[in-house]
């Protein structure tokens, strides 16, 4: 299955764009789309448990991911 991707601040600048198509084999957890995304040019860049929202939900790396499912990193944010 293909899945949308979305990459914000650091991330869409480590990879290289904001949205991402994945390839990714169903059924699959959010831990095994988040290593398949670590394989990519600027994947060295998540840390080991990104914060993962799937349709606008923030899930537990055991999630299962759905075909009709948008996937979004979050990255890290500081504030003051």
């Amino acid at each position: 299955m293909t899945v949308p991707v979305l990459l914000f601040a650091s991330y869409a600048d480590a990879f290289g764009s904001k949205r991402l198509s994945l390839a990714i084999e169903a059924p699959c957890s959010v831990a095994s789309l988040v290593e398949r995304m670590r394989a990519l040019p600027g994947g060295h860049v998540l840390p080991p448990n990104p914060a993962v929202a799937v349709n606008h939900h923030i899930v537990r790396p055991e999630h299962v991911v759905e075909p009709h499912d948008e996937v979004a990193l979050i990255p890290p944010v500081a504030g003051g």
